[in-house]
């Protein structure tokens, strides 16, 4: 069962909260602002950052900056991501991470691929 929340430019798409759950991701807790961070949370070595959007999304430094320090205030040890959720009846998701940690990942991959 998917939730559904109204998003005021959007209108009616699936929670951030319910991508979170569909990874399988840790919601981030908040203080302060009540108890979780909308749209932020723990899924392996990363602090994802989600966003949904009707039709596009606009990433620009100062977008990138913020997602970068939000995860360093929770841990240094963890990578920052941006999870894009676009569209409304078929959805298009894609992930943002820093351009060394898929250099590491794909180097991985090719030392254990044959493994």
């Amino acid at each position: 069962m998917q939730r559904w929340a109204r998003d005021k430019t959007c209108g009616w798409m699936m929670s951030e909260r319910a991508e979170v759950k569909r990874d399988g991701a840790k919601a981030q807790k908040n203080s302060g602002r009540g108890d979780y961070q909308k749209g932020d949370a723990k899924w392996n070595k990363f602090l994802v950052d989600y966003k949904e959007a009707k039709s596009s999304f606009n990433l620009n430094k100062n977008v990138w900056s913020k997602i970068c320090t939000d995860t360093f205030k929770v841990s240094r040890d963890m990578h920052p991501a941006l999870k894009i959720i676009i569209g409304e009846d078929s959805k298009v998701r894609l992930g943002i991470i820093e351009w060394s940690v898929l250099e590491e990942l794909i180097t991985f991959w090719e030392e254990n691929k044959n493994v």
